[in-house]
């Protein structure tokens, strides 16, 4: 089992429904946080790109709002989502976020996540036999795949013989 597969399985439509909507949320959330990173160090081309994202991930969340509607969904707590580890799949990790990261270690991020999200769809496509999941499952796993894509066609711009260590002359210290 790799490190995107469900620890258990996902039993109903409004079940994955809820997780896909709480994933597209948590992009969402990381992908403004790290447009302002760019914002901050003057990358207005990748914070574009990155609040494109983001705005994109908000469109998806109320798509599946849309298609929650008439559905019982289930209420989940935080600790109760089917992912593994304890942040969704999507969500960009924080502690690989800093303040002197180039543009191409910003779009690795971006593609971890998006990949991450389209192995976790990928595997619920796998692993049930219901057709309504499969259904939801196909189509969330279709556009993480599109957004796969897009980063992959980002990182050509920036290539790995530019990426050049970057010596922080004022690094950060513990006020303590």
């Amino acid at each position: 089992m790799t490190g995107t597969e469900t620890s258990t399985v996902i039993a109903t439509a409004g079940e994955l429904l809820a997780h896909a909507h709480q994933m597209e949320l948590d992009a969402q959330e990381r992908y403004n946080y790290l447009a302002d990173q760019m914002d901050m160090h003057n990358n207005v081309d990748l914070a574009g790109l990155f609040r494109e994202l983001a705005r994109v991930e908000g469109l998806h969340a109320s798509d599946i709002l849309e298609q929650m509607k008439g559905m019982d969904m289930p209420q989940i707590r935080p600790p109760d989502y089917k992912w593994p580890g304890s942040e969704s799949p999507e969500a960009l990790d924080m502690g690989d976020m800093h303040y002197m990261m180039t543009p191409r270690q910003a779009l690795l991020l971006a593609l971890q996540a998006e990949q991450n999200a389209f192995d976790f769809f990928d595997h619920l496509l796998k692993a049930t036999d219901d057709p309504e999941i499969k259904r939801f499952a196909a189509e969330f796993a279709e556009e993480e795949q599109e957004h796969v894509e897009l980063v992959h066609k980002e990182l050509k711009k920036y290539p790995e013989a530019d990426e050049r260590p970057r010596e922080d002359m004022d690094p950060p210290i513990s006020q303590e």
